[in-house]
């Protein structure tokens, strides 16, 4: 098979094996005029390249519309007629010219722009028709200059045309030129080997450390004989259980794990897409985090979501369960639609959120009955605690009667009901609703209710206003322990 050796001849070289020249000059000069002048010649061939491509870009924009300002000159019957039309649209083009420009041109400057070049056009075709009827009556005036804006106006789409092919044809010309010759802008680079490291592994789920209250202890010390055998013997197993409480952490979701989080249920699909796309998903310690993540939820009242963290905790699960290949397995046949498959892994879901219910259910009551609250009890077993609950403002025709209001004034006397009413006014409803019944227990199960910074401030307007007429040294607060107040 004969070789084709004819890619050679496209080789342009710039060396001195075949370059003769005056024996006055030197070689080296002549080599280096010769390689510059290929490099000039290269490069203003590839300016032209790139004016001519731009300059045909140009026109192909302003031609259609120049030849649809030409069509609509001249359509007779069109209104309104040609030099109106023309007028209003320069005007157009003046006050509200388009910001649409060429690559590379300023649009704010209106010369550079689609419009711009269209308005310039525009103009000099109506100054030349004008100077070229001025001396024309009026009455004959605008309908031969409407004549010559239609000619005027075609002969600039015959010439854009024609400027338009020529371009073309010049272009093509260049380009041939252009690959007549390899250079170095023409060597790509083929097919390479390279190593590609693998990503690291993603790390394990952040941990955040329980602040657990430390009790303090009674320590004993013995004085032996011998302290160093002392010093090396086992440690105390319950210290080892306090160190191990105080490293206990619980698993917290990265970004990552929330969005996955929040994934449908049952939308096998598209959480495998997930996996895939973010490696930092199935990590040690993942499912974890999206059940203790189930766990404050339901805990806040989010049981949707914290069904979806349960969902996806599981499905995690069940791919560290079957092995290396474990994503792959599980996902085949959950979006295959297994049956079989598709219901242990459900009714697995429902068995684990229903547990976690419960198990939040007896927290939060295990949370209320040791909450501190805060309880009016008497000092003494014997005596009975009243609210003097005020029926309404004091009237505005107050009268003081009885013994020991002699020397009471009765403007002090209002302001100190009217105190009492906006005090009570200011209380919850459910406190009021209490007050107003007498009991005392009702009135302990609503501050019991509240938290206590809330209930101690409640006491405090109650003895203030003087709804709770013994407060002061007759009133024990309870919180937790019975302490006096």
């Amino acid at each position: 098979m004969p070789l084709n050796y004819s890619k050679w001849d496209q080789l342009e070289l710039s060396d001195d094996s075949d370059i003769e020249g005056h024996p006055n000059v030197d070689k080296k000069s002549l080599i280096r005029w010769k390689q510059r002048d290929i490099h000039e010649k290269r490069e203003v061939r590839k300016h032209r390249i790139s004016h001519l491509h731009a300059q045909i870009a140009c026109n192909n924009v302003l031609l259609p519309r120049i030849k649809d300002i030409t069509a609509r000159l001249e359509d007779p019957s069109a209104s309104p007629p040609a030099t109106a039309y023309f007028t209003s649209l320069v005007e157009q083009l003046t006050t509200k010219p388009s910001l649409d420009c060429p690559p590379g041109n300023d649009p704010t400057k209106l010369e550079q722009t689609y419009d711009g070049m269209l308005l310039s056009l525009l103009r000099q075709v109506s100054e030349d028709a004008k100077a070229k009827f001025k001396d024309v009556a009026r009455s004959e005036k605008e309908e031969k200059i409407a004549k010559e804006l239609t000619e005027l106006m075609v002969g600039h789409v015959k010439h854009l045309g024609e400027t338009v092919k020529k371009d073309e044809l010049e272009l093509e010309k260049e380009e041939q030129e252009q690959k007549k010759h390899i250079t170095s802008d023409d060597i790509h680079e083929g097919f390479e080997s390279k190593y590609v490291p693998p990503k690291p592994e993603p790390p394990p789920v952040p941990h955040t450390k329980l602040d657990a209250p430390k009790e303090k202890k009674k320590v004993t010390e013995y004085e032996v004989l011998n302290p160093k055998a002392s010093a090396s013997s086992a440690a105390d197993p319950e210290t080892e259980e306090e160190e191990d409480d105080e490293n206990a952490a619980l698993p917290e979701l990265t970004p990552s794990l929330e969005a996955f989080s929040k994934l449908p249920l049952h939308n096998y699909e598209q959480s495998f897409h997930f996996i895939q796309a973010h490696r930092d998903v199935y990590v040690s310690g993942a499912s974890d985090a999206l059940l203790v993540a189930a766990f404050q939820a339901q805990s806040e009242g989010k049981s949707k979501y914290a069904k979806q963290c349960v969902h996806q905790s599981l499905l995690l699960q069940y791919c560290e369960k079957l092995g290396r290949d474990g994503v792959g397995v599980f996902f085949k046949k959950m979006i295959a639609g297994d049956k079989r498959a598709e219901k242990v892994f459900v009714e697995d879901v429902e068995n684990t959120y229903n547990h976690l219910v419960n198990r939040v259910k007896i927290s939060q009551e295990e949370q209320s009955q040791g909450k501190e609250q805060i309880q009016l009890v008497a000092e003494n077993p014997d005596t009975e605690i009243r609210f003097n609950v005020p029926d309404g403002p004091p009237p505005e025709n107050l009268v003081l009667e009885g013994p020991g209001t002699e020397g009471m004034d009765v403007e002090e006397v209002r302001k100190a009901l009217q105190f009492r009413w906006d005090v009570f006014q200011g209380f919850p409803p459910a406190l009021q609703e209490a007050l107003r019944d007498g009991g005392l227990d009702k009135v302990n199960k609503v501050l019991g209710d509240m938290d206590v910074p809330e209930a101690e401030g409640i006491v405090g307007d109650l003895d203030m206003a003087g709804i709770l007429g013994f407060a002061e040294g007759g009133i024990r607060d309870e919180t937790g322990a019975t302490s006096s107040t």
